[in-house]
């Protein structure tokens, strides 16, 4: 074994089991990772100077194939269940043995790096990956450590990362031949059978969902946040879609980070050095400051091109997946917070993409509706971004996140409320979706009144205005909004057939209130008074 690269002095891959391995690379730097997967064939670069992949089979993450390690430490504090599958700590041990035995005589790539902008909360990680664009991948999405600090690098947590072992259900306990499994006791990931790097960051995230409300008194969340130029932190809340990192990256503010922060005694802080974002459909003029993130370092994954050439990305096609994606460090944003921290957050905004075309563009919560809000986190996928949706599919993630909650929701929900009371912050839900009619006959709201809406919100011109209460929803809509057309505001006005809008609330509220009911015996009363009403008819 040949080992090339800056490796740090106390490190040693054999108290991971790793023994007999190809040449091993450690902490490369990204133009060495690129050139490593072009000459391994497993890459091009895009004419924008991007890297471009293919994830192969997986194109998304997989949560039936995700497994914690129940043992003394998780028994009794993981939320278990179809979210969170237990794996006996001997089967994870057998899984491991199995992915050292598959990468001998292999070439792995070894990147040092940590989570956690706050120096309080900083966790230590060390990637090893089968391939060289799995590390560009981890090198982009966390934090790193600067070169001087290398040297004596120790890791508190490692991921393991080798997409071509695939797993033998019958002999490792997995479901099929990819898995994402999470040992809290060992402080070990091991991910196999996919080739998709958001298994990666989605660990590190689940993992930190679990160590800092338990154990720091600080809440994890699944957000975007940026901070404006007298201070002011927001935060944006939003599941996949909905628009959380195209309106996070705002010229006139500073970005914090795009995907997942902490909320501490101190304020909020990202965990991660980079961003993650969808790009299908992107364009310079609709998200150009993401836009003018796609080059040289940035990893494309599953785009396609406009010519035999591969140089020109069609970002329009999503023939090979809607979720296509592009990770970039934080640096590729030219307007992003140093370090990425901010205060306490004055405003907090709940995305959804309501497809039925429902929901106001903009109101405003209560303490009680950003509660039932929180634990709803509703949203609503639209035909072709998933495959066999033909129609909007209503979607309910608890606490926007619940695919990564290693805890019960409710412990993440009263860390929100306490915080929300404590400092004070305007909560908004903001509805990126369709008005006039649901998804396919009405309109998606214009990224342009959105932008003016959440504008208007952070500088305070929306507490100039009068308000009047959603007859089902019962959330505050502003009667104007500056650059906004008012008409635009009463979504129910913006549909021909108010009747058909009447129906289609009703149907909505229900769908909301279903969905509580395994929430409905532990909620306190402000919670549940903020709970959807049925349509009273005339």
């Amino acid at each position: 074994m040949n080992e090339f690269g800056l490796k740090p002095r106390k490190a040693d891959l054999g108290k991971l089991g790793l023994s007999h391995l190809g040449d091993t690379y450690w902490n490369l730097e990204p133009a060495e990772l690129v050139e490593h997967t072009i000459v391994n064939g497993q890459g091009v670069l895009a004419d924008s100077g991007a890297l471009a992949v293919d994830t192969g089979e997986f194109t998304g993450r997989s949560p039936k194939d995700k497994f914690c390690v129940k043992d003394a430490k998780s028994e009794k504090t993981v939320w278990w269940g179809e979210v969170n599958i237990p794996m006996e700590a001997d089967t994870f041990e057998r899984l491991r043995q199995r992915m050292a035995a598959y990468l001998m005589g292999r070439d792995v790539y070894v990147q040092d790096a940590y989570a956690c902008a706050d120096e309080a909360f900083r966790l230590n990680l060390r990637l090893v990956a089968e391939y060289p664009w799995s590390a560009l991948f981890g090198n982009n999405m966390f934090l790193r450590p600067a070169k001087d600090e290398l040297p004596g690098f120790d890791p508190e947590w490692h991921i393991l990362c080798a997409p071509g072992f695939l797993a033998d259900a019958t002999i490792d306990g997995t479901r099929q031949h990819n898995f994402a499994a999470v040992d809290l006791t060992r402080k070990m990931i091991l991910i196999g059978g996919t080739a998709y790097t958001g298994e990666i960051k989605k660990g590190i995230f689940s993992v930190l969902n679990y160590i800092l409300p338990q154990e720091r008194d600080v809440l994890s969340m699944h957000c975007s946040a940026n901070i404006g130029k007298s201070g002011d932190t927001a935060v944006f809340f939003g599941l996949s879609g909905t628009g959380k990192t195209t309106l996070s990256a705002d010229p006139d503010r500073q970005l914090i980070g795009d995907d997942e922060h902490g909320w501490g005694a101190n304020g909020v802080f990202n965990f991660e050095g980079g961003c993650y974002a969808k790009c299908i459909d992107l364009s310079k003029e609709k998200e150009p400051e993401i836009w003018d993130a796609v080059k040289f370092g940035a990893l494309l994954e599953n785009v396609s091109f406009k010519d035999e050439s591969q140089s020109s990305v069609d970002f329009t096609d999503g023939s090979k997946t809607e979720n296509t994606r592009v990770s970039y460090p934080l640096e590729h944003i030219a307007n992003h917070a140093q370090p990425s921290v901010g205060g306490h957050p004055k405003n907090i905004f709940f995305l959804t993409c309501d497809a039925y075309g429902v929901l106001p563009p903009i109101s405003k919560l209560t303490d009680g509706q950003a509660m039932y809000w929180f634990l709803s986190g509703y949203t609503a996928k639209v035909a072709g971004t998933e495959a066999g949706i033909t129609e909007p599919k209503t979607v309910f993630s608890t606490c926007f996140g619940a695919p990564f909650l290693p805890l019960h929701p409710t412990k993440y929900a009263d860390m929100l409320g306490k915080r929300l009371k404590e400092n004070k912050v305007n909560v908004w839900l903001v509805n990126t979706g369709w008005s006039g009619g649901p998804y396919g006959t009405g309109e998606r709201m214009k990224l342009r009144f959105t932008r003016a809406m959440i504008t208007a919100a952070l500088t305070g011109e929306l507490e100039k205005v009068n308000y009047v209460e959603h007859p089902v929803f019962g959330v505050s809509i502003p009667t104007e909004c500056p650059n906004v057309p008012s008409e635009v505001l009463q979504t129910r006005n913006t549909w021909k057939d108010k009747g058909a809008y009447d129906e289609q609330a009703d149907k909505l509220a229900k769908a909301f209130r279903t969905n509580f009911d395994k929430y409905r015996e532990n909620a306190a009363a402000e919670i549940l008074a903020a709970e959807p009403k049925g349509v009273v008819k005339a």
